[in-house]
């Protein structure tokens, strides 16, 4: 590095980066869930409009949210080199810049649910950071060149832009000694962020009475390779959710709030939940995101305490007809009432597959509600319920746009063969699954190259909250085909073929493969 020109926003660069490493590790000190990156983080996926975060989740998947980050940290990174550059003619105006980004850190931390004086502390460290370094990297820059070195007047354009040996020996030190430092304060902060780690260990240790293990009914598979399994493991199932960093509650400090149009307040804590009768089922949860033929579902053994119980016990007033639900981090849904008190076996769940829930999928305790999307309903870290009316809400998914009932659609999904799959000739055997939570699925059929529709075999099971798997063998004949699948169920509802996209309430039409039928 030969000129000054170069160097003030390098300065810049690593002045601002090391101000994130130190604001990431006092929040982690200070058992701060969100740094303050995290909660800018967090603000725009809660604001983005509807359809982009629902087109985010299908091109993204999983990255979604890495991509967002990844995102935030280019656009930082030019706006510390921007500072960088702008210190060299004017100290207020990078003074300004990082204000300014500070400011925008300072208004997330307080836009999230339970902001006190120490969520404020990470941003301060972080902006003090920033001017210290931004300081310390300008000193040499500063420096005048060597007077050996002064252009004369037959110097070469831009010669007085040219650093000194002594200067740019002094700036590359600084940078050096100041980028380690970053770094070594954001590993320190992985090191001190102990909440998920002491959580894994609590979860690990935590038994749970009352909660049995498993059983998958023999009845529920029909035997076919490729079809999804019928009981969804822990670390298979689908994950949709609005945190960039995943909540971290101690089971001992976890609080439910039950309130609002009811007779009396209740507060529950997890001991609270542990001494009331248990309910377990299996039960299948589907994405409203979930395209036709899509896999974000799942099916678990879910156990916990039936919502209609404590519900009873608040006493409900008749005028309400819906529950606002909030997590701990501040996403919140609108649950119809009644999917909450009629027979369905909704809960406030504890465990998954046995165990107790993963943290991931919500521990220490999340809410279960069958038959219905879970952006009306799977309430995550849930810590408050109120009871209110539809009329007096707006939730975090509605208000982008989505309905508001959110009931599940009946679906239905071809496993094998897969779409693009060469087959002999002859007979071949279709398998896939079918699901109508709460209604159930009375039967399925297929239809090869626009053909008549053919009964398959349903394998029952175990009630109407889970998906079944289907099986049918056919004859095909050589070439190219195209075969397509419907479900009916028990209300007599048939699957219907017309296609629409997730938004607003989930996506319908048949799902269909083609594959290729050739001789042995």
């Amino acid at each position: 590095m030969r000129t000054l020109r170069s160097a003030w926003p390098l300065a810049g660069l690593v002045a601002g980066f090391a101000g994130l490493a130190t604001s990431y590790l006092v929040a982690m000190a200070l058992s701060v869930r969100e740094s303050p990156v995290i909660a800018v983080g967090e603000l725009v996926i809660r604001y983005v409009p509807g359809d982009l975060a629902e087109r985010a989740i299908q091109v993204l998947g999983h990255w979604d949210k890495p991509a967002l980050l990844i995102g935030i940290f280019v656009i930082l990174g030019v706006l510390f080199a921007y500072a960088g550059h702008l210190a060299r003619e004017s100290w207020a105006r990078a003074l300004i810049v990082f204000g300014l980004l500070a400011a925008v850190g300072a208004t997330a931390v307080a836009l999230r649910p339970g902001t006190t004086v120490v969520n404020y502390l990470p941003v301060a460290v972080g902006l003090v950071t920033w001017l210290v370094c931004l300081s310390l990297l300008t000193e040499p820059l500063r420096v005048a060149p060597d007077a050996e070195e002064a252009p004369g007047p037959q110097a070469e354009p831009g010669a007085d832009e040219k650093m000194s040996d002594s200067s740019r020996r002094a700036f590359l030190i600084r940078a050096g000694v100041l980028s380690a430092v970053a770094v070594l304060a954001g590993g320190a902060g992985r090191l001190v962020s102990r909440g998920r780690r002491q959580l894994e260990e609590t979860r690990r240790l935590l038994k749970l009475t009352g909660i049995s293990e498993p059983r998958v009914p023999r009845s529920a598979t029909v035997g076919v390779p490729g079809v999804a399994t019928w009981d969804t493991p822990n670390d298979e199932f689908y994950l949709i959710h609005t945190a960039i960093v995943t909540p971290t509650i101690e089971p001992g400090e976890w609080r439910l709030r039950i309130h609002g149009m009811v007779d009396r307040e209740v507060v529950l804590t997890y001991e609270d939940l542990l001494d009331r009768q248990r309910t377990e089922a299996w039960i299948t949860l589907n994405c409203v995101s979930n395209r036709v033929g899509g896999d974000l579902i799942g099916n678990a053994w879910w156990g916990g305490v039936r919502v209609a119980d404590l519900l009873a016990e608040a006493g409900v007033h008749e005028e309400a007809d819906a529950v606002l639900q909030t997590s701990e981090d501040g996403w919140n849904c609108g649950t119809p009432l009644a999917a909450l008190t009629d027979d369905r076996d909704a809960m406030l769940a504890l465990a998954m597959n046995g165990r107790p829930l993963p943290i991931d999928h919500g521990f220490p305790v999340r809410t279960i509600v069958p038959g219905l999307y879970g952006y009306v309903s799977a309430c995550k870290w849930v810590v408050d319920m109120e009871v209110t009316r539809f009329d007096r809400i707006q939730s975090y998914w509605t208000a982008k746009g989505w309905g508001e009932q959110g009931p599940v659609k009946i679906a239905s999904r071809i496993d094998v063969p897969a779409s693009g799959d060469k087959v002999t000739v002859g007979e071949v055997t279709f398998a896939g699954v079918a699901w109508h939570q709460h209604v159930g699925i009375s039967g399925v059929e297929i239809s090869v190259d626009g053909g008549e529709w053919q009964a398959a075999d349903v394998a029952p099971g175990p009630s109407d909250d889970t998906w079944v798997q289907w099986v049918v063998t056919t004859q095909v004949e050589p070439g190219d085909h195209l075969v397509k699948v419907r479900a009916r169920g028990k209300d007599g509802e048939v699957q219907t073929e017309i296609e629409r996209d997730v938004l607003p309430d989930g996506a319908t039409g048949h799902h269909e493969i083609d594959f290729t039928a050739e001789p042995a």
